[in-house]
């Protein structure tokens, strides 16, 4: 496994990062027990590098993971917090849940735009103190726009950046995966520490996953890559991949019928572009959201190419 330093930060972390959103509530829905034996899986063949954030509900399976691992693991969350309470109790929140006094990464989650940094300048606020005092180690940003990247890449309180990239493009708000590149280029030469998300493109991708891992992978700006996961053949896949190596044929197996679902995130705003787009009628409008038939829904995942908010996954 390749290690690389978060940009000017001295937090060395593994090129394949443990994306968690998938152990949680929101998606697998795994049991603590579960969610860190999976983690530990992870650990143990070199990851040490995890995501999450407090809207994931997953704090409980990582700190049973942090107390099981005897390696010090690298954590990454976020808060949606805009004030500077909220976030000054977002952070103890999180040093109180995961048992952990010193926050490694903690991060304005989901930003949108130039202004929606102003208008989190209070939270950004505590994270500046709380860094001084050393109860956070780094400061960032989760983003799906290019607006975001660039801002963030000019702003000295800002020492790390988790934005979406894939070969596609699936889930960028406000330009084109070139865009999205040039973006997080500038980002790296400007010392700022990178790891990317979504690079399935919330599991729309993972029929391509050797050519939607291969791009990521090539971008020589990624330090690091958060990928979901909530297998154990999905991790020692990715692992594999991201060692260069090849996947053997009956993990690749397991991973093809694992079941999976459509997901219609809570935020869904009701613009039937998906419905226009599904060619075989597993989805309609229901109370002002779009709605999944399962018996119907093949999977395919093109639905979630016409969703303006990246609301629609496959997990």
């Amino acid at each position: 496994m390749q290690y690389n330093n978060l940009g000017k930060t001295e937090i060395s972390v593994s090129r394949l990062c443990f994306g968690t959103l998938t152990l949680g509530p929101l998606q697998a829905n795994l049991t603590e027990e579960k969610g860190a034996d999976l983690i530990c899986k992870a650990v143990e063949l070199g990851v040490n590098f995890l995501d999450t954030a407090e809207y994931y509900q997953n704090y409980p399976h990582i700190r049973l993971a942090l107390k099981r691992c005897e390696k010090d693991l690298v954590v990454a969350t976020k808060s949606y917090a805009y004030t500077y309470q909220g976030m000054k109790k977002s952070v103890e929140d999180a040093r109180k849940a995961l048992d952990k006094d010193v926050i490694d990464i903690f991060m304005l989650h989901e930003q949108e735009s130039r202004l929606t940094l102003k208008g989190h300048r209070e939270a950004l606020e505590y994270l500046i103190e709380a860094k001084e005092k050393g109860i956070i180690r780094a400061i960032g940003v989760s983003t799906h726009t290019v607006e975001v990247v660039l801002a963030a890449s000019e702003m000295e309180e800002i020492d790390v950046i988790h934005p979406i990239i894939n070969y596609q493009g699936i889930g960028i708000k406000d330009g084109t995966v070139e865009d999205m590149i040039k973006a997080i280029k500038k980002a790296y030469q400007n010392g700022k520490g990178i790891y990317g998300m979504k690079c399935l493109g919330g599991g729309n991708l993972i029929r391509e996953k050797k050519r939607a891992l291969e791009f990521v992978l090539g971008l020589p700006f990624l330090h690091s890559i958060a990928v979901g996961m909530k297998s154990e053949h999905e991790i020692i896949a990715n692992v594999l991949a991201f060692e260069g190596k090849d996947v053997p044929v009956e993990i690749e197996k397991h991973i093809s019928n694992e079941k999976r679902r459509l997901l219609i995130e809570d935020w869904c705003e009701g613009c039937g572009g998906c419905v226009k787009k599904c060619g075989f009628g597993a989805l309609h409008i229901e109370n002002g959201k779009a709605v999944v038939d399962d018996d119907r829904c093949t999977l395919c995942g093109y639905c979630s190419r016409v969703c303006p908010e990246f609301c629609i996954k496959i997990v």
